[in-house]
């Protein structure tokens, strides 16, 4: 048994807090490798923003259970020595879409600081049956772990979330699920959406460059979430903007990425000036990273050294995720409120 707090790391509960004051969102950024985990702990000391650092069932799976946790304290400490005054941004540990509670205890008890349980596609009753079992065990644990719950359905495919289509959450439902659940934050489904193809062609219209131009998210679900649940922290997911630049160098190099499109950034924004505390950004990275890694394979064929391509990668994402914290979530120089 581990706590998050000998790795350096906190809970969300105070992020939230702070956040819904402050009118901004805490970025979620996932992370699978070193390279990603150096980028997202540069950015954000850069921009002293605040940050979750967030690990789905799979990323857990490979990187090993085991390294993940000396991986989350190094970056405690590599924030420190990154900082001026060797001060560390807020870190909190999440496990994104944790499919059962055996996944969700197993995490807490490695020393993750948050977890999430998605039980989205259960029955209203099954999904609260499971999540407060997640969050009685959580919320007894000496060092309080916070749980993320969600109510709506999203579509798309990112790691090991699937769906075919989306439910919308329906605002009637929400008092009654966070009372008989005892979540601390609430995702919910306003359409957004998992993967780099968020929308159909059908579903979209198209600019004077012909790109996709998403339908609006729906924010009078959200406003409603907010009138019943006023002040809670609410989650959005699957919120990468599926950057066109990325899209473009990706395909310009050998790849095929048809129709991708994403969240417009202005529409991040709005949700984050309202109770949206935390906005999870996972496929935004990884365009970032295949973009650069394909750019320098394909400019540079002999090159054969990981660092001569995963390092230029790591540097596009850092600026990638600054520009996000400063532009999009609103989290820059927040870290030390």
């Amino acid at each position: 048994m581990v706590s998050y707090k000998e790795l350096g790391l906190v809970n969300t509960k105070e992020m939230f807090a702070k956040a819904i004051k402050g009118g901004y969102a805490i970025p979620g950024y996932n992370f699978n490798n070193m390279e990603q985990l150096q980028a997202i702990i540069g950015a954000c000391v850069e921009t002293e923003s605040p940050v979750i650092l967030q690990v789905s069932k799979g990323a857990r799976a490979y990187a090993n259970e085991t390294l993940l946790r000396y991986m989350a304290e190094g970056a405690v400490e590599y924030a420190k020595e990154l900082h001026p005054e060797g001060k560390s941004i807020p870190i909190a540990l999440h496990l994104d879409h944790g499919d059962s509670f055996e996944v969700c205890k197993s995490c807490i008890d490695m020393g993750f600081s948050s977890v999430m349980y998605d039980g989205s596609q259960l029955s209203f009753e099954e999904n609260i049956e499971i999540s407060k079992k997640v969050c009685d065990y959580a919320h007894s644990q000496e060092d309080y772990v916070t749980v993320e719950c969600e109510l709506g359905v999203l579509a798309g495919i990112e790691d090991d979330v699937e769906a075919a289509k989306s439910v919308y959450t329906n605002p009637d439902e929400v008092i009654e699920f966070q009372k008989r659940t005892g979540c601390d934050s609430l995702a919910i489904s306003i359409g957004t959406s998992h993967g780099a193809n968020k929308f159909t062609p059908e579903q979209c219209t198209r600019n004077d460059e012909g790109r996709l131009v998403p339908p609006p998210l729906k924010f009078e679900i959200l406003d409603e979430v907010e009138e019943r649940l006023s002040g809670f922290p609410i989650v959005l997911h699957g919120s990468s903007s599926v950057i066109p630049k990325y899209v473009d160098i990706i395909n310009e190099n050998g790849g095929e990425l048809k129709d991708a499109v994403g969240i417009p950034e202005e529409q991040l924004r709005k949700a984050a000036s309202k109770n949206v505390c935390k906005i999870n950004i996972d496929s935004d990275g990884r365009l970032a990273v295949t973009a650069m890694v394909r750019k320098v394979m394909a400019e540079k064929p002999e090159v054969f050294d990981p660092r001569k391509y995963l390092g230029p990668a790591r540097e596009e994402l850092k600026e990638q995720y600054k520009a996000k914290n400063k532009n999009v979530l609103g989290s820059a120089s927040h870290a030390f409120d």
